[in-house]
């Protein structure tokens, strides 16, 4: 089977898995006992957190340092993010392309009475960030100032790498806290979560080949967020619940390994991505490449061949041994098209036939050459039969 849907998961890095076994067999681990078992948990998991913290450009040791709250994954992190930071009663702004635990979240606000507004993007998949500036001043002449803004650092769907630093600018003169969601972006881009001068930012390890089943929430110094679940006091009761030491000690190796790893990776990632759309392409002419013309995270391309069904298709592959998506594997089992290449303005023909496939640095050549082998049988075998059915 060849895995190519790395943007939903990846496998767990072997180096990682040993870390974990060792964590699991070091005895009972609730870092809130008192016991010498409870102190040892509790000094794993801090020195996990700080190691956290330094790969991503942050000293937790500081006395005004950043926080780093650890929740069960991305989902509820920007759940966490969304719906406990800024004002109660203040207007959400998330753009049209979020993951959708950032939408639901938002959707969620907004049926407790907030006003909340999308961002659009441009055709390639980029935020528009006048459309940002609009919405900040539009919200301000209704009475109803934007207070939240939520956008994603690269989409976990195209690729496309969002204007993070310029929309912090334009947060930060008018006073608005912005939220990222970096599930994607960390082993592929360059991380300092300081520099990026945004309030809070959450990301997983298991998009790294790290554990699944644990996630974070980083707060800028002086950021504070309300509780969604509520039970003891850990995590200075912002998420209480026993923290799972194992995968967090799991989640720093896997961080360390991402990032001291990062340059070898990309270089590897995007010449295997290159490989893959350019083999398709010489086959395949009439191949659209979505977001191509913006700057792209190296592992991920979503492609469409007009003519074909994505479920049709995706399922060939699926049988031919080649693993892909049809969109966000957090719905992609649902019928309707990517709001992703909707909001892009994609036309019908190339939603209805959309792919993504996603590369790992344990990709190989071989793997690539024959997936494109495959993926164009299956390509041409669709364009046929939809021929047929015309």
């Amino acid at each position: 089977m060849i895995y190519l849907d790395n943007n939903a998961t990846t496998s767990l890095d072997a180096r990682v898995a040993a870390v974990l076994a060792k964590a699991w067999e070091s005895g009972p681990n609730n870092a809130s006992s008192q016991h010498q078992f409870g102190r040892r948990a509790r000094a794993a998991l801090e020195n996990a957190l700080d190691r956290i913290g330094q790969c991503l450009g942050s000293d937790l040791t500081r006395v005004d340092a950043a926080r780093l709250i650890v929740t069960s994954g991305g989902t509820e992190a920007n759940n966490l993010a969304i719906a406990g930071l800024g004002p109660e009663d203040g207007t959400i702004l998330v753009s049209s392309i979020e993951h959708p635990s950032v939408l639901a979240a938002a959707g969620m606000m907004e049926r407790r009475g907030h006003l909340v507004l999308q961002i659009d993007v441009d055709s390639s998949g980029t935020i528009r960030l006048d459309h940002l500036e609009y919405l900040i001043a539009e919200t301000i002449r209704l009475g109803k100032p934007a207070k939240l803004v939520s956008i994603m650092s690269a989409n976990n769907e195209t690729g496309v790498i969002q204007p993070i630093a310029e929309a912090s600018a334009i947060c930060r003169k008018n006073d608005v806290v912005l939220h990222v969601d970096a599930t994607q972006s960390i082993g592929k881009l360059p991380i300092n979560f300081s520099d990026w001068g945004v309030s809070s930012v959450t990301f997983t390890p298991h998009k790294y080949h790290g554990p699944a089943g644990v996630g974070f929430l980083w707060l800028a110094p002086g950021v504070s967020v309300r509780p969604v679940i509520f039970g003891g006091e850990q995590q200075l009761g912002t998420r209480p619940g026993t923290e799972p030491v194992a995968l967090v000690v799991a989640a720093a190796e896997a961080t360390a390994l991402a990032v001291e790893e990062r340059e070898a990776s990309v270089a590897k990632m995007a010449r295997l991505r290159d490989e893959l759309e350019n083999g398709l392409l010489e086959r395949h002419p009439s191949l659209l490449i979505h977001g191509r013309s913006a700057q792209r995270l190296p592992s991920t391309t979503c492609l469409s061949l007009p003519g074909t069904n994505r479920q049709t298709v995706l399922m060939a592959l699926d049988m031919a041994g080649v693993a892909c998506s049809s969109g966000s594997a957090c719905s992609s089992g649902s019928s309707p098209p990517s709001h992703v290449l909707t909001a892009m303005g994609v036309e019908k023909e190339a939603l209805d036939s959309a792919l993504r496939f996603g590369v790992s640095k344990f990709s190989t050549e071989e793997e690539i050459a024959r997936a494109v082998e495959v993926i164009s049988r299956k390509l041409q075998a669709g364009s046929r039969f939809a021929h047929v059915e015309n």
